[in-house]
């Protein structure tokens, strides 16, 4: 590979790292610790298109670094109890394809990557407020002000080549911890979440060099009205901060500190289906990618069947 396509290349992998389906601190997701009834399994499937700009060191030699990102993730879930309190499980596959492009000096370059990413799987539990209902009790219970946790794993399943620098598969471990606080006023609903991304080595990455990235610390803002059950819009805002990377024990000028806002809404189509559409772009970004991002989605939940007496 020429120097020039060389060195455009890494800098363009860190620019999948930011901006596709990996791309951790950036989630904008409402509602994701209100309770539900014991015994409900979804099935979604999720289309997703970012496109813009990545902001790199101005010290690098690139400019101009464009990427688009389209994702397609299929994923299961399931609601049950723990210790009495209501919980949920979760997983998903995406689909991933990359277009990315770059100027060194008065030349462009441009990749192309596609191929299944990560697996992501989510554990979430209700600590406080939300204790495990049976679907009747659910309808009758009083919003309350509630604290969950969750666990969030991405599994490296993803398409990767050590020879390639561009890879929709990041070949490591990443686990998030979170905790969310729900308060309900009347028909609003106000959000506030914590969280931070905890990342594993790869002892794989271009040319046999060992890559390295600091925790990433999260915040998430969410507030919603909700129109009638199963129908509702939210206002969202992330700031995630840190991730700092090191090859070889040299350290990267890419702290990140950067913010997103969004708009969810969601409406029932049916009795089993609902559609999601969300909208987000970045609001500041230091360095990563600062993306204009659309997504829709069709869920379909059922209850699982009474057992026989």
């Amino acid at each position: 590979m020429p120097s020039c396509s060389r060195r455009l290349a890494a800098w363009l992998a860190l620019s999948v790292c930011w901006a596709a389906a990996p791309c951790f601190a950036q989630e904008i997701e409402p509602r994701a610790y209100s309770p539900s009834p014991v015994g409900v399994n979804f099935l979604l499937a999720v289309a997703g298109h970012s496109e813009g700009g990545v902001l790199t060191d101005p010290s690098l030699p690139v400019t101009d670094v464009e990427a688009q990102i389209n994702a397609l993730a299929l994923g299961y879930g399931r609601t049950f109890s723990i210790a009495g309190r209501s919980a949920n499980f979760a997983l998903a596959v995406p689909y991933i394809t990359v277009d990315a492009s770059g100027n060194i000096g008065e030349n462009r370059r441009s990749v192309t990557r596609e191929g299944v990413g990560d697996t992501k799987l989510r554990l979430a539990m209700n600590l406080i407020g939300a204790p495990a209902m049976t679907p009747r009790e659910f309808s009758q219970r009083e919003p309350k002000t509630t604290l969950g946790m969750s666990f969030s794993l991405n599994v490296p399943t993803g398409q990767y080549d050590p020879d390639r620098l561009i890879n929709v598969g990041t070949n490591r471990w990443a686990l998030k911890s979170e905790i969310g606080l729900t308060h309900p006023i009347g028909k609003w609903l106000l959000e506030a979440y914590a969280g931070a991304w905890w990342f594993d080595e790869n002892e794989e990455f271009y040319g046999g060099q060992l890559r390295k990235q600091d925790p990433l610390a999260s915040i998430q803002a969410h507030v919603s009205y909700t129109f009638r059950p199963r129908m509702w819009v939210a206002l969202n805002t992330t700031y995630y901060q840190g991730g700092q990377t090191s090859l070889n024990g040299v350290e990267k000028d890419d702290r990140q500190s950067n913010s997103r806002a969004g708009i969810t809404f969601s409406m029932p189509v049916g009795k089993d289906y609902s559609v999601k559409f969300n909208w987000s772009r970045g609001a500041t970004t230091r360095i990563g990618s600062n993306f204009t991002s659309y997504g829709v989605g069709l869920q379909y939940a059922w209850l699982d069947k009474p057992g026989r007496p």
